[in-house]
């Protein structure tokens, strides 16, 4: 995947929020002040200011690109993003609020796209038991796989399509026609992502993805490769929202309270305690589930009471009065998609891709690096590693302006 993306720096943490009635919100409140009070509510940056003037961002509605000090606006209804590891939350689609916000991939965002997302620097991470140890002793983390726009602290960002419609594979020029003669069948990207998945490994170079010669285990390796990323997804792209097996579904055993103030787990009973409210059954392996040495049940809950921290201020420290039942819904959708990631785990860690040579025609030429030179497809080409021209896009530059791309 030879075309890849820093994150998103949005510049302010009040642009994004896990509700979208929070974001419109704080936007209606923002519009609403003026002179040194917006200016203390916008939380200007070098890169962004109420007086600085942006494009509109593409796929977005036009009018939006007049100074923010000028003209505001209606507000742009908020898009769902990955802001955190497993932690769905929501952002205002306006470039005039966001330091950096990678129009590239909002041209490519639609609902054939799929990200593939590297986790932060290794050495940002203390190692876990999750994450395999390089030469140095740091982790390079699983990388992650979304539907949404990824917008938060994360890693760089793969997108699996240059182009909208899935129209162009973000893969190297010649992969998936070599794949194809090889195994005799019609290879697709989302078929390499699903093998990445599969049979990827952090490793001491990076993350490290071995191809094999034999059809047999590329055939186990999609298969696996579906299946984590069907749970992965979480129901994006119309797809079926994870279930456990065997009717073992988490549900509310009693309700939660208008605001819980914390979060426990007791492994006996297998219970979630949130705040007086409980749910249960919630597999042990979900509760300890983490990415880069933090269990992301709690690290999920902390996002939803940031706005009540007494150290809140401003814009971010508005949001709901009460929880909202969509949250208890996303909870008990992360809490079987957790479980089902750690049942999956152990088969996971056992697949093998098999040699990347076939033993039986060792003359003939291998999915190795030697063989991948020999047939053009590494090293990819300059342009596979640039965004791809996308030129059907009406885009409105700052303060209305045509916009050439």
């Amino acid at each position: 995947m030879p075309w890849s993306v820093s994150p998103l720096r949005l510049g302010r943490a009040w642009v994004a929020a896990p509700d979208p009635a929070t974001l419109r919100a704080r936007w209606a409140a923002l519009a609403a002040a003026g002179g040194p009070e917006r200016e203390r509510l916008f939380r200007p940056t070098r890169a962004r200011t109420p007086a600085a003037g942006a494009a509109a961002l593409p796929g977005r509605r036009a009018g939006s690109t007049a100074r923010f000090a000028d003209t505001p606006g209606p507000c742009p209804e908020p898009v769902r993003v990955l802001h955190e590891p497993f932690d769905e939350q929501w952002l205002l689609p306006d470039q005039r609020l966001i330091d950096l916000a990678r129009p590239e991939l909002w041209r490519v965002l639609d609902e054939h796209q799929l990200f593939l997302v590297e986790s932060p620097r290794a050495s940002q991470n203390r190692p876990n038991r999750q994450n395999a140890q390089n030469s140095k002793g740091l982790p390079h983390p699983e990388p992650l796989v979304t539907a949404h726009l990824p917008a938060g602290r994360l890693g760089r960002i793969r997108p699996l399509h240059r182009r909208p419609g899935g129209a162009e594979p973000n893969l190297a020029p010649g992969l998936l026609p070599l794949l194809g003669e090889h195994y005799g069948t019609w290879v697709t990207p989302e078929d390499v992502l699903c093998w990445i998945l599969a049979a990827g490994r952090p490793g001491p170079r990076g993350y490290e993805v071995p191809l094999t010669a034999d059809a047999t285990r590329w055939r186990a390796g999609l298969e696996l490769g579906h299946r984590l990323l069907s749970v992965r997804l979480r129901g994006a792209r119309g797809g079926e929202p994870p279930r456990l097996p065997g009717g073992r579904r988490p549900y509310v055993r009693s309700a939660l309270p208008a605001w819980p103030r914390e979060l426990s787990y007791d492994p006996e009973s297998e219970t979630l305690s949130i705040g007086t409210g409980t749910v249960s059954p919630v597999p042990a392996a979900a509760w300890e589930y983490e990415v880069q040495g933090v269990r992301v049940l709690e690290a999920w809950f902390a996002a939803r009471l940031a706005h009540r921290d007494p150290e809140a201020d401003g814009l971010e420290a508005l949001g709901p009065a009460e929880w909202p039942q969509g949250w208890t819904t996303e909870l008990l959708t992360l809490v079987t998609t957790l479980a089902l990631l750690a049942e999956l785990a152990p088969e996971r860690a056992a697949f093998e891709a098999g040699p990347p040579l076939d033993t039986a025609q060792p003359d003939a030429a291998g999915l190795d690096t030697a063989g991948l030179r020999a047939a053009g497809v590494l090293p990819p080409p300059r342009w596979a590693r640039r965004p791809a021209s996308v030129l059907d896009h009406q885009e409105e530059g700052p303060g209305g302006q045509f916009a050439l791309l």
